[in-house]
Formats: C-alpha cells, sequence, structure tokens
C-alpha cells in the first residue's frame, strides 16, 4: 500500500530507580561530594538567621530575638564602615587587575616549551609556592623586609639610601599583599589554562607552520583564542570575591604602621566576632559581603554573555 511508513519502536521512559540501579557506582563515586556540600554549605545556611537576631548562645538561634535589619544598620552607619569598604574594594581591584593576567600569560609561554624535561621543571617550580602555608609566607615577608637585616634594605643601604620598615609602611602593604600572592598562586593558576591549550587540536599548529606563522602569530591566532572562554570564566569567578580578601594573609601582615591600608572588611570581621564574640552582627557583615559578591558575579556573567557570548550560566 502507497504512503505505508514502519512504525518506529516507542520507547518507554526508564523510571529514576532503574537508572540509579544501573548506575550505582557512579552514585558512589558522586556521594561524598554530595554529603561534603550538604553539610559544609547548606546546612550552615539554617544560621544565617543570626544576622536577623540578637543571638544569644544560651537562647540558641531559635531562641535568640528577632532584631531585622538592626545589625546591617549599625554597619553602614559606623565612621568605620567607609574605610572598611574602600580598603577592601581597592585591595581585591589591584589584586584582580595583576593577579588574573599572569597565570595567563605564563601558560602561554609555557606552551612555547618544547623540551618536556625542561618544561616540567618550570611547571614544577612555579607550583611550589602555592603550598607554601600564608603563616610561612609572612614570616618571609618580615624577614627579607626587615629594615634592618633584609635583602630589600641592604641593597638600599649598598647604594647610600636609608632603610625603610616596609611592613609597617601602609602605602607598601597592598603592594606586598599582591606582589606576594602573584608570587605563590601564579603558578598554580596555569593548571586550568595548560590544560585547555593541551586540547588545541596539534593539526592547527602544524597547518600554521606550513603557512610559515613566527610563535607570535600561533600565540595570537591560536592560543588566545583557546585560552578565552576559559579565562572569561576564571575572571566572573574572580569578580565574585571583590569583597572577600584573604583574611588569613592580611591578619598576618597586619602592623600597627599600616593599619589605615590594611584595615578590610575580613580581618575587622575577625576582631569583632571571635574577640568582641558579636556574631550577629558579623554574621549581618557577612551576609552583607556575600550578597554583593553574588550580584557581581550575575551582572558580570551578563555582560560577558552578551559580548563574548561566553558565561557561567
Amino acid at each position: 500500500m502507497k504512503g505505508k511508513q514502519k512504525m518506529k519502536p516507542v520507547q518507554r521512559k526508564r523510571s529514576i530507580g532503574s537508572v540509579m540501579k544501573d548506575n550505582w557506582q557512579l552514585y558512589v563515586l558522586v556521594l561524598p561530594a554530595v554529603i561534603y556540600f550538604f553539610v559544609f554549605h547548606y546546612l550552615p545556611l539554617y544560621g544565617i538567621q543570626i544576622a536577623f537576631k540578637d543571638y544569644k548562645a544560651v537562647s540558641g538561634i531559635a531562641g535568640s530575638e528577632w532584631v531585622g535589619l538592626k545589625h546591617f544598620k549599625a554597619f553602614f552607619d559606623a565612621y568605620y564602615f567607609k574605610r572598611l569598604l574602600t580598603n577592601t574594594l581597592l585591595l581585591n581591584l589591584y589584586n584582580l587587575l595583576w593577579s588574573f593576567p599572569v597565570p595567563l600569560i605564563l601558560a602561554i609561554l609555557l606552551n612555547q616549551i618544547r623540551g618536556e624535561r625542561k618544561k616540567r621543571f618550570i611547571q614544577t617550580s612555579i607550583y611550589v609556592p602555592y603550598f607554601i602555608s600564608t603563616v610561612v609566607l609572612a614570616g618571609m615577608l618580615y624577614i627579607f623586609l626587615s629594615p634592618t637585616s633584609g635583602i630589600l634594605n641592604l641593597v638600599r643601604n649598598a647604594m647610600g639610601f636609608a632603610s625603610i620598615d616596609y611592613m609597617s609602611s601602609s602605602s607598601a602593604f597592598r603592594s606586598i599583599y599582591i606582589i606576594s600572592g602573584v608570587w605563590q598562586s601564579a603558578g598554580y593558576g596555569t593548571i586550568l589554562y595548560i590544560a585547555t591549550l593541551s586540547g588545541v587540536d596539534l593539526s592547527l599548529y602544524e597547518a600554521a607552520e606550513i603557512d610559515g606563522a613566527s610563535i607570535w602569530q600561533k600565540i595570537r591566532y591560536i592560543d588566545v583564542p583557546s585560552l578565552i572562554p576559559t579565562a572569561v570564566m576564571v575572571f566572573i569567578l574572580d569578580c565574585g570575591k571583590i569583597l572577600s580578601s584573604n583574611t588569613d594573609k592580611a591578619l598576618v601582615m597586619q602592623t600597627a604602621g599600616n593599619i589605615p591600608t590594611s584595615d578590610i572588611i575580613g580581618v575587622y570581621v575577625y576582631n569583632v566576632g571571635l574577640g568582641s564574640g558579636q556574631f550577629s552582627y558579623t554574621a549581618a557583615i557577612g551576609l552583607f559581603v556575600n550578597i554583593i559578591n553574588f550580584i557581581l558575579i550575575v551582572v558580570v556573567n551578563k555582560i560577558s554573555k552578551k559580548t563574548a557570548d561566553v558565561g557561567l550560566f
């Protein structure tokens, strides 16, 4: 009969139970990660409400008095609010300006090294600083920048200049913080970019060499376009940390002399929260910081989607 067509077999939807039964190994593998995020990231959300309460340990979270936006208003009206916000923003903006492009540049340069042993040696050398603890790093800074025996001041003295106490200088705090951070984390930050470059089709490089392209032309027309999506996503995530500094590092680097620039929100929350026991007040500050960071991620992601058509979501 004309027009007669074969009927396609109808595929029945499988139940969730049968899917889980067939792939139970994968669910067992991902279970520790699910438990970790649930216990340490979702259950603590219950404690957010202490930012809107006058929390007392004796009464507990549920029994504490509800005060609404009292703690938020107290922070916004405080005379030190402007200094804390300005110091935190400037420190993280300058840090983003310098720390973001360095791993990208290092990854591009490492990708051009042809000797496998040489490449591994350089990679290992620049990865090592990442595993130095914050306290040890601060101790190294105090030793190297000491006004009496620090290497920089010894060089200055040899040139006839007077010694400078860098760690007690408010104008030098941000530079020391950023430079030491770039030195410590730039190498580790190249891992994601190197992984991206390793996935580039080698035939592109071969075709470029046949066409007589130089190293810089291969970087410009092959490496950079391949890295743009990854770099944009990293940049979006970094923008979500504008108000979240490395509190541990700022705290151990803080001295009486550099307080005008080292007094950031994270250090203030640590001192007030643990030193004075104002848990509701500091919880309100932490919630404010996280909301601003979340808004920044959404805004930057939206801008990136419109301009570069690349985004996290």
